[in-house]
């Protein structure tokens, strides 16, 4: 095997070796887990092992991509009970597409030969980054929407420098699978699309340039509207819902609602707040940007740099405007596509060093920009865009520190370093954060314990999704996604339910569907059940638990 194809295969296996370690660590040492990536095991393996296993249990709120690659890793979780319980069929698929991320902007450098030590550097930097390190290896469905974007920024990058039709072709393709990841990759794909109308356009003369940009738009932008048609009418013959995210009572508009808003009170703060995010993240990243732009301004070779701000820049547009219109949450996970953005920034700093790779040469294709007339102007911006990469990295970590910024990773502290004798209240708050789920655990444990027959405990996954994932017998759960879901929730005795799993009818709680058939059982079991033990929860966020034993039901275990 030639040097050039080992080369992305060995920074694949080092960085998804690297990543998963990290999330085993994380998730099977220290039992520290995100909601999201518990959801979507539980959503997986309901697929499989629900005591009604069909495709469509693996929901419709969210796309499906993140959840369906985990299914050939939990057709094993029987012989593997970690890939469930533990989430590693998550860490396991978010170590594999973050190392793809690496190995897709490695390849931009390896495209346009960017010097050793600027290539290096910057990557490093990205792989290295704390933030898609935790990403990396803690199963949420950033790290393939990472990947997805850098793989078409790189494909883009490509066809402005060859106008080969290939790139485009594989551009939306990967944005159609982005799309499949996270919803706000649509804005991504529009983005691009508009990008490569334009360039078109301006490239061509003539009366046809018009529909010629047409086209190469529609490469790009087709296979995203192709899979949104798809997913959307699926969902709406199978769940009569066209576009459950917004519509469901499970939906995020739903959950913002239920949570008590989104956290932005004013346009003004809701901006200020996105600005210090990609801050964090890239503190440095805006005065790059000029500098770099000004640079191929005067190279007339713009269009590279454009290719990837555009599609970066689209999907940060898209979590700074949603966030200020209150239709989503102020995580700093939201804007991370503001990393990889730099690195490939960093990477256009100097020019090619040579023709870029090609299929099939169009007829535009542009050469390799002439030489900077001062070598000694082009390391300094090289050295400028290294400082870039590297000046993140402790800005990050530190950011990350903060409950105000970062409400979802500032617990990561607390598992890293810990400090068993502090009595800092910022501390003990992320304390609580990192044992989010493990009273769900416990749950978990002792309904196992009983060893009940399949169809003894009725739940809702709004918030049962983390005990269904982590129990050995998933089949004792009646969950909303089996087909006589609504008959068992109706006559719970009738059907053989032993206990119901209830949480407080009050904020998201309102969703759950065992409260809005019997709003008063948490209170006193609603007259069907009474209460067999009490659980409060020791996690962040989450809603003490009671079991409650059905009446008229079967004799509870012994």
């Amino acid at each position: 095997m030639s040097r050039a194809r080992l080369l992305p295969i060995a920074v694949f296996a080092i960085f998804f070796a690297a990543y998963l370690a990290v999330g085993c660590y994380l998730t099977v040492d220290q039992q520290f887990f995100f909601g999201d990536a518990l959801s979507r095991v539980q959503a997986a393996q309901s697929v499989l092992y629900s005591r009604d296993p069909h495709l469509s249990a693996i929901g419709f709120i969210f796309t499906p991509l993140t959840a369906m690659v985990q299914l050939p890793l939990i057709a094993f979780s029987p012989v593997f009970p970690a890939l469930t319980a533990d989430a590693l069929s998550a860490v396991i698929m978010s170590a594999a597409f973050m190392a793809g991320a690496v190995t897709a902007l490695t390849g931009i450098a390896r495209d346009r030969r960017v010097p050793l030590g600027l290539s290096l550097v910057a990557l490093i930097a990205f792989a290295a980054n704390p933030m898609i390190v935790l990403y990396g290896a803690n199963g949420m469905s950033e790290a393939p929407a990472i990947f997805f974007v850098a793989w078409c920024a790189r494909r883009l990058i490509r066809w402005v420098d060859t106008d080969d039709v290939h790139e485009l072709t594989v551009a939306g393709v990967a944005l159609a699978l982005g799309f499949l990841t996270r919803y706000d990759l649509a804005a991504g794909a529009v983005g691009a699309a508009a990008l490569v109308a334009v360039v078109s356009y301006r490239r061509r003369g003539g009366t046809a340039r018009g529909s010629r940009a047409l086209i190469d738009a529609t490469l790009v932008l087709a296979p995203t509207v192709l899979a949104f048609v798809v997913w959307s009418v699926t969902s709406w013959i199978i769940n009569g819902e066209l576009l459950a995210q917004f519509t469901s009572e499970y939906g995020n508009k739903a959950i913002i609602a239920q949570s008590g808003g989104s956290g932005s009170d004013t346009l003004g703060q809701a901006l200020r707040f996105s600005a210090t995010e990609l801050l964090i993240l890239s503190p440095l990243l805006p005065a790059l940007l000029l500098i770099v732009a000004a640079a191929r301004t005067r190279r007339r070779r713009l269009y590279p740099l454009a290719a990837a701000v555009v599609v970066f820049g689209a999907v940060l547009g898209f979590q700074v405007i949603t966030y200020a219109r209150g239709l989503t949450f102020g995580f700093l996970r939201f804007y991370l596509a503001a990393v990889p953005l730099t690195t490939v920034v960093a990477l256009l700093a100097v020019s090619a060093r040579h023709t870029v790779p090609w299929r099939r040469r169009g007829r535009y294709a542009e050469p390799p920009a002439p030489p900077p007339a001062s070598r000694g102007a082009e390391r300094a911006l090289a050295a400028a865009a290294a400082v870039t990469a590297v000046v993140a990295i402790p800005v990050t970590a530190v950011g990350m520190t903060s409950p105000k910024f970062a409400p979802q990773e500032f617990a990561i502290r607390s598992v890293v370093f810990r400090q068993p004798d502090s009595v800092n209240p910022v501390y003990l708050d992320a304390r609580t954060v990192a044992r989010s789920f493990s009273t769900e655990r416990a749950l978990a444990e002792y309904l196992d314990s009983l060893h009940l027959p399949n169809g003894s405990v009725l739940t809702d996954t709004v918030y049962g999704f983390a005990v269904v994932a982590r129990s050995d017998s998933p089949r004792q759960f009646v969950i909303p996604s089996d087909e006589d879901f609504p008959e068992q929730l109706n006559d719970p005795a009738h059907f053989g339910v032993r206990y119901l799993l209830s949480v407080p009818n009050t904020g998201r709680g309102r969703s759950d569907a065992l409260n809005l058939r019997y709003p008063t059982l948490y209170e006193n079991g609603a007259g069907i059940a009474t209460l067999a033990f009490e659980a409060p929860n020791q996690g962040a966020d989450l809603p003490d638990w009671r079991i409650y034993r059905v009446l008229g039901g079967p004799p509870p275990e012994r």
